[in-house]
């Protein structure tokens, strides 16, 4: 997968170089910040907890 990746971004090495790492920065932030907390909401949602001041 990989190998294919790399030979269809055109350019040099260092051009080459520097889309993946954008990509793979762009993959991380769309996880991390949109799919991994929806998942969460919707299937592992968590208890609201309070706490009783006495």
């Amino acid at each position: 997968m990989y190998a294919g990746l790399w030979r269809i971004i055109p350019g040099p090495w260092f051009v080459k170089l520097f889309v993946f790492v954008v990509l793979f920065a762009a993959v991380v932030y769309v996880l991390f910040f949109h799919a991994y907390p929806w998942v969460m909401q919707t299937f592992f949602q968590t208890p609201d907890v309070t706490v009783d001041e006495s």
